[in-house]
């Protein structure tokens, strides 16, 4: 299967724990990409998508992961493109009120076409820190009721990162693991 995690704004592909979930997904046979895009200079849903247009084909049958800003991105891919399920860390669909983010993550916010997006993907995760420090817990709420899903609140994790010492993480390890042998 194909798995794709997409990283957030000011993220890359070498920080938290993509590089180890990278490495535990392909052990279990998995074929997993991690973009690079840009940000926070370059930083627009436009560049981000003529960067993902090499992987679209690839998009049927596939698990998307993101974190933080990668949700709202791939919110955006899932109202044109199929998928098998998405999981989302950290994630949000409108402003956070903190203008350095927000004016940064504008041009990903937008009213989603919600039944398109749910059409192109039956299965929603959604992972949220009950002391997230970027993004409010209502955030991860608005985003898991537009989808029709529940929340898994995992406490302490702040924002799954580096600085909330996020190298690994087990959980949604697992979580993909069980939902791919369905």
């Amino acid at each position: 299967m194909n798995i794709f995690i997409i990283h957030g704004a000011y993220g890359n592909p070498e920080e938290n724990w993509f590089p180890w979930l990278k490495i535990e997904l392909e052990k279990l046979g998995h074929k997993v990409v991690v973009p690079k895009f840009p940000t926070p200079e370059g930083q627009s849903l436009t560049n981000w998508l003529n960067i993902f247009k090499q992987y679209e084909q690839y998009l049927p049958n596939s698990i998307l992961i993101g974190h933080s800003l990668g949700p709202a991105f791939i919110l955006n891919l899932l109202e044109t493109n199929p998928v098998k399920a998405s999981f989302f860390v950290s994630g949000f669909i409108d402003s956070l009120g903190n203008p350095e983010f927000d004016n940064i993550n504008r041009s990903f916010i937008k009213d989603f076409n919600w039944i398109k997006i749910k059409q192109n993907c039956p299965k929603f995760f959604v992972f949220h820190s009950d002391n997230d420090p970027y993004v409010p817990l209502e955030k991860a709420e608005e985003l898991a009721n537009r989808l029709q899903t529940k929340i898994t609140l995992v406490k302490g994790a702040g924002h799954f990162n580096k600085d909330s010492s996020y190298l690994k993480f087990e959980l949604l390890l697992d979580m993909i693991k069980t939902f791919s042998k369905n």
